[in-house]
């Protein structure tokens, strides 16, 4: 009484998670975004704010919260932020104010030096 097992192909190899079209690492941010919210209610709560205010409040961050990474993750996309900020530490110029910079460069890659 052996029965095939079919098992299916995995399409999704190489491709980045994603969750309600949010994108890879962003899906962790929306996640601590919305407990951070949450942590702000209670602290306001706490604190004796009118409840009223305090989940208008809450609710208004929450939603701008939710809005800003659903945003970057459309931007940017998976690995799009990082690339984003090592972009930020790549200068725009070079300023040489000696030619030795570059007489060093000419080598001859099959051969020795010059």
């Amino acid at each position: 009484m052996e029965q095939d097992i079919v098992y299916g192909i995995n399409r999704g190899i190489g491709r980045p998670i994603e969750f309600r079209g949010v994108k890879a690492q962003y899906i962790g941010h929306l996640a601590g975004s919305v407990l951070g919210a949450l942590m702000v209610f209670i602290v306001l709560h706490v604190l004796g704010v009118s409840g009223y205010v305090a989940i208008a409040f809450t609710l208004g961050l929450g939603g701008f919260l939710v809005a800003r990474v659903y945003g970057m993750s459309r931007k940017y996309g998976a690995h799009g932020w990082m690339k984003r900020s090592a972009r930020k530490a790549v200068p725009q110029a070079f300023r040489a104010r000696s030619r030795l910079v570059f007489t060093g460069l000419m080598v001859d890659y099959v051969g020795d030096v010059r």
